[in-house]
């Protein structure tokens, strides 16, 4: 492989390289974990891909920054359409594989930190799960749901 990288004129990182038996084992590459599987109808084992912990992590932490206690006078509308265009970005690259469980998780994280950004914002105590409901943050405020988007994509579509 050194050879080959050496002909590529690549370098090869020996701290990150590592041999990995798949599926006895999972590797993370260009932001995706590389493994075993599981189809949620039958339980049958596959190999593929899913985003990485690391990356979904990475996303919390972006939402969390753009729905800071600093931003409270910004417009509700620039806020949400500031974080429709991070979440349309990050689940058009990490649109391959399992990725329902990762959307999922986006979406509760986006939708919560929305919610104590908007009762900050309106100095309403509480969580905002009844002043905000999930129908008033996504058809009112027109935040995208991932857990929907990503079966609007052309190449999801049955034929």
């Amino acid at each position: 492989m050194a050879r080959m990288m050496h002909k590529l004129k690549l370098t090869v990182n020996q701290q990150k390289t590592r041999v990995c038996r798949v599926p006895a084992e999972s590797f993370d590459f260009l932001g995706y974990t590389l493994g075993q599987c599981y189809r949620v109808k039958t339980g049958k084992a596959y190999i593929g891909t899913r985003p990485s912990k690391k990356r979904v992590l990475r996303l919390f932490e972006t939402i969390s920054e753009m729905t800071r206690r600093q931003t409270g006078g910004r417009e509700t509308e620039e806020v949400v359409g500031e974080l429709n265009l991070v979440l349309k970005g990050w689940a058009n690259y990490f649109r391959l594989g399992s990725v329902s469980k990762a959307y999922r998780a986006v979406d509760r994280h986006t939708r919560n930190r929305l919610r104590r950004w908007l009762c900050r914002k309106h100095k309403v105590k509480g969580s905002g799960t009844r002043r905000y409901p999930v129908a008033y943050l996504h058809e009112t405020l027109g935040l995208l749901r991932l857990t929907r988007f990503h079966t609007t994509l052309p190449w999801a579509k049955a034929s």
